[in-house]
């Protein structure tokens, strides 16, 4: 079935000029490319500081090849994102790209002006799920698709900012209240989801399409990892579980393995970061901030395991990435790794110190014995599974 599609890219938007995307980032980019590769007719949206704008075909070649100008900001973005200079940058960019632009009460006027008949809004990043967004683009378009990617803020408030759990229990009113088609990565996020969605007096149509997972090229790194290690993937913010693995590592015997924790500052406690900003430049834990995609999969590719203690988890992408190369995994004993995790894997409970010290013990000391490499699910099967529910 051909229809327009409009996807929303405010996410992208905002991360331009941001350093290595996340794993919403991801989800959000693999649509982008896919509408661009099938869609004759694919629009982008963002909400600016100043309210809309529409780009066409040729805006979002720009932004998924990342080629926005980001070296100028005009004086209103300036204002507006005075503490994020990149988003300034990115919103001026794409203000010169685009088709149309209006305020927010003039939102579905402009769509209904520019969209052809039958388009369908498309929402992967979780931008712009309130009421009155939602209500206006409804009134242009034929279908609100939103992928919800999990109910962390609301099964589990206290591991997130403390402004996220409301905000994220509005955005999942109004997804409740509007959307006619919502898609889960698992059957997990689906059933916690659905709960809540009883609860605000409406279940949508839903879709579980596992999301696809695409390991990088290896690219060569710019120092050498001390054999063996183990490699932690993941923004540094409580539901991680990071406090465990430092934990472990300040118990072990000698000699002591490598760890190496990769990812980019989120939030986190104040002891946390502290420890953290505290580890010796050489020591046998060290963060690695910065590295691209292909530098991950070269990591991967050589230790003894992917380490995954999170309290909470939506899909956990780096896990097939991992087992996709026969990495050895440990991950947390939770339902969401229950249902999807490959079989080799190593489950154990994220808050049992014990059970993850004595496994590190062991993997350190014999190399890949938990090993078995699979196929990870891919966008193709991803996308045919929402199309065919769309037809």
């Amino acid at each position: 079935m051909t229809f327009a599609r409009l996807l929303d890219v405010t996410r992208l938007v905002s991360r331009l000029g941001k350093g290595p995307q996340t794993g919403i980032d991801r989800v959000e980019q693999a649509y982008l490319a896919e509408f661009l590769a099938q869609s004759p007719a694919v629009f982008g949206l963002v909400r600016t500081a100043l309210g809309f704008l529409l780009l066409d075909r040729e805006g979002l070649i720009a932004l998924r090849d990342q080629s926005v100008d980001l070296g100028f900001a005009d004086f209103a973005s300036r204002l507006a994102w005075r503490k994020d200079p990149a988003r300034a940058r990115a919103e001026t960019g794409l203000r010169g790209l685009a088709v149309a632009r209006c305020l927010p009460h003039r939102l579905a006027a402009m769509l209904r002006a520019k969209l052809p008949r039958g388009a369908i809004y498309f929402n992967t990043g979780h931008a712009n799920l309130d009421q009155s967004t939602l209500r206006r683009i409804a009134k242009a378009t034929v279908g609100l698709v939103v992928l919800v990617h999990d109910t962390i803020p609301l099964d589990h408030p206290t591991l997130c900012r403390p402004d996220t759990p409301e905000r994220f229990r509005q955005a999942m009113q109004a997804v409740s209240a509007l959307a006619d088609l919502v898609i889960f990565s698992t059957q997990d996020a689906r059933r916690q989801a659905e709960v809540h969605f009883a609860r605000f007096g409406r279940v949508p149509n839903a879709v579980v399409a596992p999301l696809g997972v695409v390991p990088a090229p290896p690219e060569p790194l710019t120092f050498t990892p001390s054999q063996p290690y183990f490699l932690c993937l993941g923004t540094i913010e409580p539901r991680k579980n990071h406090a465990l693995l430092l934990d472990i590592w300040q118990e072990l015997p000698q000699p002591v393995p490598q760890l190496y924790l990769a990812g980019t500052r989120g939030w986190a406690s104040a002891d946390l970061l502290a420890r953290l900003d505290a580890l010796p430049k050489d020591g046998p834990v060290q963060l690695l901030t910065g590295l691209r995609d292909g530098q991950i999969s070269t990591l991967l590719s050589g230790a003894r395991a992917l380490l995954f203690p999170s309290l909470a988890e939506g899909f956990g992408i780096p896990a097939f990435e991992a087992a996709a190369q026969g990495t050895p995994l440990v991950l947390s004993d939770i339902t969401v790794f229950q249902e999807i995790a490959p079989t080799s894997a190593i489950l154990l409970d994220p808050t049992d110190i014990y059970a993850w010290r004595e496994t590190i013990g062991y993997l350190a000391a014999h190399k890949h014995i938990y090993h078995t490499q699979i196929n990870p699910p891919t966008w193709r099967g991803h996308f045919n599974l929402v199309f065919t529910t769309l037809a």
